[in-house]
């Protein structure tokens, strides 16, 4: 089932990627961050509710890592990729998203002495250059430096992302998965409102909640993006090879280049066409036993 999940986690994301593309121009990336991640504490919070969920007894050291780990993969994570994104743009932000996989193979054998299978190496090379030909156009930035430190923050995001997930992985084993996300996007959250207030004052964060809460199409894009694909993430990393989950959420960036076919009516490139075929490719010698 891990694998399943895993996937649906791309899918689901996908999904929040177009909703979020739809959605008003009015909000800064820093304003969706804390609404998408808001709209997500809120959903786990009903949902531990009316399952009737008991709280883990979380240990001391859980705690303690749990809240790290948000503060790092929600809060610092995702100002990094944002602010990545705004310096090199959509297409070479995917491209420097494939060090995502990589990572997490490599931190997971360091903590777990997680050994990638032959199926896995070939499959995640064949999605990770399905990607990169479905995605990559020549950077338009003409400032080296200002595309350096764009770079430095993409990778810097997909690195701590992964140590995030990955360092919370057997505290999963035992505990409900729901308490997990509340605890880690709680942390992120709180530091994201703190960052906000401390740069732009208490006003815009209630102009955030205000403007946010409005809009439709970015509270989609948070119930796929936050509430689901983050649960489906963490159940993967629960019930899968920490190596295999990663591979199957980096088929997010193909599902989008589809979806945008689909929905935003995009023209599909040779180009694409290719990428996307070796990425199913791979995902499939991925899931051979």
């Amino acid at each position: 089932m891990g694998d399943i999940y895993a996937l649906l986690t791309a899918v689901c994301w996908s999904f929040a990627v177009i909703f979020f593309d739809l959605s008003s121009n009015r909000l800064t990336p820093l304003q969706i961050n804390i609404v998408k991640n808001s709209f997500g504490v809120i959903g786990f919070i009903i949902t531990i509710l009316f399952l009737s969920i008991p709280y883990p007894e979380f240990s001391n050291s859980d705690i303690f890592i749990l809240m790290i780990s948000g503060l790092v993969g929600v809060g610092i994570a995702d100002l990094f990729f944002l602010e990545s994104l705004k310096k090199i743009g959509s297409s070479l932000s995917a491209v420097v998203a494939t060090i995502y996989a990589p990572s997490v193979f490599i931190i997971a054998y360091i903590l777990f002495n997680e050994i990638i299978t032959f199926n896995s190496l070939v499959g995640s090379v064949l999605v990770l250059f399905g990607i990169i030909i479905s995605t990559y156009n020549s950077p338009k930035a003409s400032n080296s430096s200002y595309l350096f430190k764009g770079i430095i923050y993409g990778v810097l995001a997909n690195i701590l992302t992964a140590v995030s997930v990955l360092s919370v992985k057997p505290i999963m084993v035992d505990n409900p998965i729901l308490y997990v996300a509340l605890i880690r996007f709680s942390v992120g959250l709180i530091s994201t409102m703190f960052f906000m207030v401390f740069r732009e004052g208490i006003t815009k964060l209630f102009l955030t909640f205000y403007d946010g809460y409005r809009n439709i199409l970015l509270l989609s894009g948070s119930f796929f993006g936050t509430y689901l694909s983050v649960i489906l993430w963490l159940a993967g990393y629960k019930y899968t090879l920490a190596g295999r989950a990663a591979i199957y959420n980096q088929l997010s960036t193909i599902f989008i280049s589809i979806m945008a076919v689909v929905i935003l009516k995009e023209k599909i490139t040779a180009k694409k066409k290719a990428g996307i075929f070796l990425s199913f490719l791979g995902a499939i010698i991925v899931s051979l036993k």
